[in-house]
Formats: C-alpha cells, sequence, structure tokens
C-alpha cells in the first residue's frame, strides 16, 4: 500500500516542529504515514492544498495549517467540527476524495497539557485569557466545558473582549454555572486568578503586556502560548509569590496528537515526544 501523505501549511513554516513531532508519533504508533512542511504562498493557500492533493507517491489524507491561513482553512473547509466552529479557524483538515472537514485542535491541546503534563486542571479555577484575537478564540469552548469557576477575558480593545464573551455565553449548556465576563487591563487591579493564559501577541515581539502583577495568585500557573524564549509575560509571572510558569510547547505537542489521533484513529504518548523537543541538540 502506498504512503499516506500529511504536511502543514503556514508562511513562514520552515521553522515548524510539526514534522518532527509527527515522524516521532508515527515511530511510536507504526504507522505508515510521511509528513512535509509546505509553504504556502500567502495569495495561494487554497492552490497549494489543492497542488499537494494532487501529488503522487501516495494519498493526501490530511494538513495541519498554521499562521496565517487558519481562516481561509475555515473556508476552504465544506465540514466542520463543532470546535472549529466555534473557534472560527481550522487547524486541521482532512481528506476524503472531494470531501474536506476542518477541524481545530488547539484548545483541546492546551486542556490535554495543562491536565496531563502541568497537573493544573481547569475545573473549578479561576482563569483569566489574555487577548481576544484567534489564539484566544480557539482554547475559549474547550475551557468552558471543563467548567472553570469564572473564566474573564481581557483585552488592550475591551470591545473585542465583550464581544467574544458575548458569544460565547450563547452557545448552549458550554457556559452553563460558568462566570464568562470580559475586563479592561486597567480594572484588573486587585483581582487574582489560578490560571492565566496569555493568547496575545505580546511573546513574538516581547512586549509588555499592561497587567498588574496581582493577578497572579499565590500558587497559580502562568501559561504563555508562545515558545522557544523566556517572555516578559513569562518574567513578569516569575515576580509573583510561588507562581509556575509554563510555555506553549506542550500545547503545541498536545494539539498535534489531536490532529494525528482525527487521521490516524490512534492517540500517541505526548510525554516522550515533548521531552525530545526539549533536549539539547
Amino acid at each position: 500500500m502506498p504512503t499516506d501523505r500529511y504536511g502543514v501549511f503556514g508562511n513562514p513554516v520552515s521553522h515548524s516542529r510539526s514534522p518532527r513531532i509527527h515522524a516521532l508519533f508515527a515511530a511510536q504508533t507504526g504507522q505508515d504515514m510521511s509528513y512535509e512542511a509546505v509553504l504556502a504562498p500567502l495569495d495561494g493557500f487554497a492552490d497549494a492544498v489543492a497542488n499537494f492533493r494532487e501529488e503522487t507517491g501516495g494519498p493526501a489524507r490530511g494538513a495541519n495549517v498554521t499562521v496565517p491561513f487558519k481562516e481561509e482553512a475555515f473556508r476552504l473547509s465544506n465540514r466542520r467540527t463543532a470546535r472549529a466552529e466555534a473557534a472560527g479557524a481550522v487547524n486541521t483538515l482532512s481528506f476524503d476524495d472531494d470531501d474536506i472537514l476542518g477541524d481545530n485542535t488547539d484548545g483541546a491541546g492546551l486542556v490535554h497539557d495543562l491536565k496531563n503534563n502541568l497537573g493544573c486542571d481547569p475545573a473549578g479555577r479561576r482563569i483569566l485569557l489574555l487577548g481576544a484575537g484567534g489564539a484566544a478564540r480557539g482554547v475559549i469552548l474547550p475551557l468552558l466545558l471543563e467548567h472553570p469557576a469564572e473564566l474573564l477575558i481581557a483585552n488592550r480593545t475591551e470591545e473585542r473582549a465583550v464581544r467574544l464573551a458575548l458569544e460565547f455565553s450563547r452557545l448552549p449548556d458550554c457556559a452553563v454555572g460558568v462566570k464568562l465576563e470580559s475586563i479592561g487591563y486597567d480594572e484588573l487591579s486587585g483581582h487574582a486568578f489560578d490560571l492565566i493564559i496569555n493568547a496575545t501577541s505580546a511573546g513574538l515581539s516581547d512586549a509588555v503586556l499592561p497587567a498588574p502583577t496581582s493577578i497572579f495568585a499565590p500558587g497559580s500557573l502562568a501559561y504563555e502560548m508562545f515558545y522557544g524564549r523566556e517572555t516578559s509575560f513569562m518574567k513578569q509571572a516569575r515576580t509573583g509569590n510561588n507562581v509556575r510558569v509554563a510555555d506553549g510547547l506542550g500545547m503545541l505537542v498536545e494539539q498535534a496528537a489531536e490532529a494525528f489521533f482525527v487521521w490516524r484513529g490512534i492517540r500517541p504518548r505526548t510525554a516522550p515526544v515533548l521531552a525530545a523537543l526539549r533536549s539539547p541538540g
């Protein structure tokens, strides 16, 4: 049988760790598959996906999608999962003849990392989500389904946070019993949270967020979605009282594992893969 083909589409994409992650998953689970990074033109995502599906060497079964094509992948999908619909973006495509199923595994990846790798169950916790863009949107539904005590969304432009909180509060059942609200950065003083998630793009530029150190409750977890270096958010969190700090590498591995499960029906073990990525050299 020909080898099943998968890939990750992005621009840029050469830095992506996804090919290594999925190669380790495939070796671990004995799956016959290949996985490659595909640089898609900024104005040619749909064509790049079509070309990938038409290539020879084995059937194209699926693909991951990263910046800046997640919203285009949403529009390209003719069917979508509920979590993709809620996120308004797609990071996982599954191909079957003319059918393209769009999914979003980012939120599941975050929740799995929190619960399985960091020992931080969102249930009953006070959660602050910093940011109201695509990264934040992709994790709200999975976090709500874990039944935290409250989920507050803060953003520089408070109106965006207000709209996001209102939209998700209207979803059936997911916000029952959860305090889901928006808050401005200037209103954060005096509030403390058990889990603080930075879903802003500040990590890319190392910008300092206008959030007080008081948001980090003693023993809380500060989670930075960005990975690869210490950000200003992580540095600020370390000045708090017994605050644990984590980056987003675990989320990257866990969302990849969720995509692998969607495609292959097998859930790989993530701990050895995460250890391999964190090991020097």
